[in-house]
């Protein structure tokens, strides 16, 4: 493994950086806290800040040189609103804010790479490093493109990157197109006529109808799909009534959809409408149907996976690059970014959590779980991988 040695040496600083935003988690769009340390440290080193992109986006800019290139290094900075059950020193001292995802850990090794990159400046252009707020949910990076991002601070390309649990720490995964699926969530309020349970003919029962609905849109996936392309339709809430002896008036369906594109989903959420609005009909029910598109897929740009995937393969080697790992269902806004950039989102590897201190909770060390906690041996790794990335970018022929 080919670790930059300035970055290794500063693994215990970051380190240090990582575990304090850990203890401080902040959700979408209140990280203040995060973003003044970011901003602190970034100038620090040296290097230009833009403040408030998005909200609380921190924008870094480090250049060298007389060329126009530049490139986007982005990394997100929430926490998720649940209660960690660690007990390690650097815990989540906010009750039910957790950062259970590693965003902690990805706004570090942005931070490492942002330290040498000011320091040494191997390259010739400009490196934009991207601090984005509400990536759980609130769309920080449309906010940060809606903002001026691009238009401000024109980029050639944009990458991303996300530790994983599962892969090996000190391996990579990445593959081109689909890499993540789009995020959509429905909800749907089917109005009957309430009744006595003991005189059901009396009125319109909305649970049943709810039932129906949500039996037949399970053959949306297996029936109306293609076999080769891939679709999540979950139901995961139903809410109705309040007593045993009273029929309700209405029945809520709540749930998301995932695919990897775009028609997929505009023929799965078509079906659903259908289906709802006819089954209630048939049952003289009424419906009202929701359907809400959050974040697009993530389609990696084909050109910008095969660089960035010999840039691992010079670290870390190729054996240790899954060049076509498995796409996920999870989402990541960074995909609005693919939208209007080329660029390509990769994994870093983050182990099976052995890692983790003594005083972890009892739970695997999955993504978005209480017992999660981001692995700070990766921190060098994820910051040498930026840089080399950088440094290819602007000084390739």
């Amino acid at each position: 493994m080919k670790l930059l040695d300035p970055i290794v040496q500063f693994q215990a600083e970051l380190s240090q950086i990582r575990r304090d935003i850990h203890a401080h988690p902040e959700l979408c769009f209140e990280e203040h806290r995060t973003a003044e340390l970011v901003a602190k440290k970034l100038q620090e080193w040296g290097i230009s800040v833009v403040r408030g992109l998005g909200g609380t986006g921190v924008l870094g800019i480090v250049r060298n040189g007389d060329s126009a290139r530049a490139v986007g290094l982005r990394a997100d900075m929430d926490a998720l609103p649940m209660q960690e059950i660690n007990s390690f020193p650097h815990t989540s001292q906010h009750a039910g804010k957790m950062h259970a995802c590693g965003h902690d850990g990805h706004t570090a090794m942005l931070l490492g790479a942002a330290h040498y990159l000011a320091q040494y400046r191997n390259f010739d252009g400009t490196v934009y490093l991207i601090f984005q707020p509400a990536e759980e949910g609130g769309g920080g990076a449309r906010r940060m493109m809606d903002d001026g991002l691009f238009q401000l601070y024109p980029m050639d390309a944009v990458f991303g990157m996300h530790n994983w649990p599962g892969i090996a720490a000190g391996s990579f995964g990445v593959t081109p197109g689909a890499m993540m699926a789009s995020s959509n969530e429905f909800e749907v309020v089917v109005r009957g006529k309430g009744a006595h349970a003991a005189q059901p003919h009396k009125g319109v029962d909305p649970i049943m109808v709810a039932v129906q609905i949500a039996q037949s849109w399970q053959t949306i996936v297996s029936r109306n799909t293609s076999p080769l392309e891939s679709a999540v339709l979950s139901v995961t809430q139903i809410h109705s009534g309040s007593a045993t002896n009273v029929i309700p008036d209405e029945a809520t369906l709540i749930g998301t959809v995932r695919a990897f594109s775009t028609a997929t989903v505009d023929l799965v959420e078509s079906r659903m409408r259908s289906i709802a609005e006819h089954t209630a009909a048939a049952f003289d029910a009424g419906v009202q149907f929701d359907f809400k598109r959050n974040y697009p897929p993530l389609l990696n740009h084909a050109p910008e996976t095969a660089f960035a995937t010999a840039v691992m393969q010079t670290i870390v080697g190729a054996g240790r690059v899954d060049a076509a790992v498995e796409a996920t269902m999870g989402a990541e806004d960074f995909a609005f970014m693919l939208q209007a950039k080329p660029g390509c989102y990769v994994f870093i590897g983050n182990g099976e959590g052995g890692h983790r201190d003594h005083g972890h909770g009892l739970g695997p060390c999955n993504l978005h779980n209480p017992s999660y906690d981001f692995n700070d041996e990766l921190l060098p790794l994820g910051a040498t991988y930026w840089v080399r990335l950088a440094e290819a970018w602007l000084n390739k022929a």
